[in-house]
């Protein structure tokens, strides 16, 4: 690609529409590494806000209440201004979000910081594959709009590297400290967002935005490339008939998405998406070393576990990718969501059989008076955190009220220094689930998302989907925390599990399969 965002003449097409899908995927990177960034910090910016579970939840998952107020416009957007103006803009906000974060001085900051990257996450996640597939043949769009999911998924594990190597770097007298190690982690994703930002300016508008826009010769430049020459004046008159069909009928609206024609895809995009987050994918993800280590890791030990389920998520989005474009997209849906549910189960199963001691040396460390009042609790066996908990909380009471405050503030604390469990199967379990998760809806959703939906009302119907799916996670996430101390991670884990099998369901009796079929098909088949 030259300055101007052409084509460079010569190159081959397939060749190039990959290097355009992988330049335009890296939002995906970012979305990922600003997502996964978080769970490695969780626990610093608890102990130095002195925040509760509630406000931790609002932190971690005001990432996601930001993307979702983004989607709710970036298609529209999109339409109006094209895709690549509004992918520069998402560019520039993780810029700004990143070091937002680095410097926030307390948590309301560090919030505002994190919405703003937040409404980079959205535009994002739903443009970036909008662009992709708008410029794939068909044979091949399954695959390279799949680069945005592998993106998320290396942007993920890069932040669990980053954390873990942060962490193992801090020193008392060394440019990495425990006060300002969390920062640094945060801090980071500048880098890439200034690279993602400079290459879009070598990135094509999309041809079909152009094509509805009148720009027929730019269009037709961009299909010689993207179509090879020979294809691309049929793949131009294909475009330009629906585009034909829909100046036709009057102007996208939202009431369109929700007429008698349009039921069968909103059904099949807006129960992706509920299902996509329901199961709990970004709830284990933003909090995967707190989980670590409430099964028995100390923190390095649970950071070195989540690069571990970053790379699990990073080999199966690739084998994910390989098989989707052959085996299909509700072949994966079916294998994946069984095994998520299995693993889900599974994890139920080991949170249910671990249990809780209070033993005499963690009691004596919390002074005279707060050890005389957990003689009860002390050496007595729970078999579930709540249990622990609430026992906790009975000690607590008698206590003068500043030591009882004190005492309940390190109950989370006290539960995962109590626990006794298997943290073996619960790291394997863990794994299983993204496995399962990466081969099915992690790609296939976002795949689907920009198959189904007419021309005429794909950016609003990606955007009302994208915005469903991105609530789904903000309510997830916040409620994550709060539902494992008071509900114990046993139950939260049968509850995502009962949600996976859902899934599977829903996938046998209402998903469609679009492999290997233009978008015209399918817009002619689904909607009619």
């Amino acid at each position: 690609m030259n300055s101007s965002g052409n084509p460079p003449v010569g190159a081959p097409s397939s060749s190039y529409v990959m290097l355009i899908s992988l330049v335009v995927a890296l939002g995906g990177f970012l979305m990922g590494f600003d997502s996964g960034v978080i769970g490695g910090v969780v626990e610093p910016v608890r102990e130095g806000f002195a925040l509760d579970d509630a406000s931790v939840g609002w932190v971690v998952a005001c990432l996601t209440l930001g993307a979702t107020l983004a989607m709710a416009i970036a298609g529209p957007l999109a339409d109006r201004y094209g895709r690549r103006p509004i992918l520069m803009l998402t560019a520039a906000l993780f810029t700004v979000s990143a070091a937002g974060s680095a410097w926030a001085p307390n948590a309301d900051l560090l919030v505002i910081a994190r919405v703003v990257g937040g409404f980079g996450v959205g535009g994002a996640l739903l443009i970036a594959p909008m662009y992709i597939a708008e410029i794939a043949p068909p044979e091949q769009r399954g695959k390279l709009v799949s680069f945005n999911q592998l993106n998320i998924v290396l942007g993920f594990s890069a932040s669990f590297f980053s954390n873990y190597f942060i962490n193992g770097a801090i020193s008392e007298d060394g440019a990495i400290t425990n006060e300002n190690a969390w920062r640094i982690m945060l801090g980071v994703e500048t880098i890439p967002a200034a690279l993602y930002l400079g290459l879009l300016f070598l990135v094509p508008r999309s041809p079909r935005w152009l094509a509805s826009r009148g720009r027929t010769d730019e269009a037709l430049a961009v299909l010689q490339r993207t179509s090879g020459a020979g294809a691309a004046d049929e793949a131009l008159r294909v475009i330009e008939e629906s585009l034909a069909k829909a100046a036709s009928a009057s102007r996208a609206r939202l009431g369109d998405l929700f007429n008698r024609r349009m039921v069968k895809v909103m059904a099949i995009g807006l129960g992706l998406g509920f299902f996509q987050q329901i199961t709990g994918i970004n709830a284990i993800f933003y909090y995967a070393p707190t989980i670590f280590e409430m099964s028995g890791a100390d923190r390095d030990s649970a950071l070195f576990q989540a690069i571990v389920v970053g790379l699990v998520n990073v080999g199966f989005t690739l084998i994910a990718m390989w098989l989707i474009d052959r085996a299909g997209r509700r072949p994966l849906l079916l294998v994946g969501t069984s095994l998520m549910a299995v693993a889900l189960f599974t994890n139920a199963y080991s949170f249910q059989q671990a249990t809780y001691t209070l033993t005499p040396e963690v009691a004596a460390s919390l002074g005279e008076s707060t050890q005389a009042a957990l003689e009860g609790v002390t050496g007595q066996e729970f078999g579930d955190q709540r249990s622990f908990v609430w026992a906790l909380e009975a000690a607590a009471s008698p206590l003068p009220p500043e030591e009882g405050a004190a005492l309940m503030g390190q109950a989370q604390d006290l539960a995962k220094k109590a626990l006794s469990i298997n943290g073996t199967l619960v790291l394997l379990a863990i794994c299983l689930f993204i496995a399962g998760f990466a081969i099915s809806l992690g790609p296939v959703m976002w795949a689907m998302f920009s198959e189904i939906f007419p021309l005429r009302v794909r950016g609003l119907a990606i955007s009302v989907a994208g915005f469903f799916n991105s609530a789904i996670s903000y309510l997830v996430q916040q409620a994550f925390p709060v539902g494992m101390g008071s509900l114990g991670p046993a139950n939260v884990f049968a509850i995502f599990g009962t949600f996976a099998v859902l899934a599977l369901l829903f996938t046998i009796f209402v998903v469609p399969e679009t492999k290997g079929r233009s978008l015209e098909e399918l817009e002619a088949e689904l909607v009619g």
